[in-house]
Order: structure tokens, then sequence, then C-alpha cells
């Protein structure tokens, strides 16, 4: 069995959440009640959009080991105007606190039609923010965040619209569907 999720905000990729703050945020379980199925990888409380989630252990390896080099790609939304020759880094690796990224692509993007974050992100009349498609092979904790920032653009939303070959399409935050 295959499950696509569209994560919405501040919602753990667990099932359980026995901390202090689980009153103020979600977890899979308030969404999916079916027994015995697995996420394939992480994305951050704070971060949007697609998981898989499964039962079938190999392909759970096949998509999360970071030895496969599977894709994924994010809209992101940054603080700034990145130029190209920041976007460019993207291609070489960056380097993070924990090593070099492997090389990925990054382009700015006109905004992309999505649904309204709750609560929205906040806004600065005095600095514009820009679209980015960043495309990864590799999923090491909050990359793509440190990546932004590395070059100079916090990120402000990070939504994940694909892992390999799955795509989000237009399933709703909240909502899952099962693909196999």
């Amino acid at each position: 069995m295959l499950i696509k999720f569209n994560k919405p905000f501040n919602v753990l990729s667990q099932f359980s959440d026995k901390t202090e703050k689980s009153a103020d945020r979600g977890n899979l379980s308030d969404f999916i009640s079916i027994p015995n199925i697995y996420p394939v990888g992480r994305l951050d409380k704070d971060s949007e959009g697609l998981m898989l989630l499964t039962d079938d252990g190999k392909l759970q390896y096949s998509l999360s080991n970071p030895k496969n080099r599977v894709r994924k790609t994010y809209y992101v939304q940054v603080e700034g105007e990145p130029k190209q020759s920041d976007l460019d880094l993207f291609r070489v690796g960056l380097k993070l606190r924990d090593g070099i990224t492997r090389p990925s692509e990054a382009k700015l993007i006109e905004p992309p039609l999505l649904w309204d974050r709750v609560p929205p992100i906040r806004v600065r009349k005095t600095v514009p923010d820009s679209w980015l498609e960043i495309i990864i092979s590799e999923g090491r904790n909050r990359q793509v965040r440190r990546m932004t920032a590395a070059i100079g653009y916090p990120t402000l939303r990070l939504i994940r619209i694909k892992i390999g070959d799955y795509d989000l399409k237009n399933l709703m935050p909240g909502d899952f569907e099962n693909i196999s």
C-alpha cells in the first residue's frame, strides 16, 4: 500500500506526540487511521506538502535511502530577491555545518497557485519575497531551509510537491489518497 498525503503546516510527520507541546500541533494520526503504515522520510512541522506513507519496507527503503538519490521538489518562498549568481551555488553544492550538499537545482518561479497557510507567513512591507523551485537528491535535517539561509535568503514557506515520480497534484492539506 502506498498513501499520498498533503501534510499541513504545524503537523509532525509521525503518528504520535507525547511531548508537552502536543496540544499546540497535530500529527499524522489526526488525519490518517490506516494501521501498519509508516512515513517515507519526514517533513518538518513547519513545512507543508507531499508525504508518502507505506506498509512496504522495500519501497520505503528505495524512496528514502540517500544512496538512491531520489529527487524531491519543493516550492520555497524566501525573504528577498535572489540573483542568478546566488542560485548557481546550488549546482556545485552548498557548504552547511554538516558538510557540503550534493549538487541540486534552484530557479526563480512565479508565485504558485496554492492554498492559504494557516497561520499566514509573516510579511515585512520593506522586504520583498520570491518563490523558488528547488530540487534535491538527499534529505538532511531542515536541508532546504539551511540551503536558502546559506545564500542569504531565509525560507518563509516550504512546500514539497514531488518525491521521485509521485507528485502532490491537487491534493489539499490534510487530505490523503491511496495510490497503490
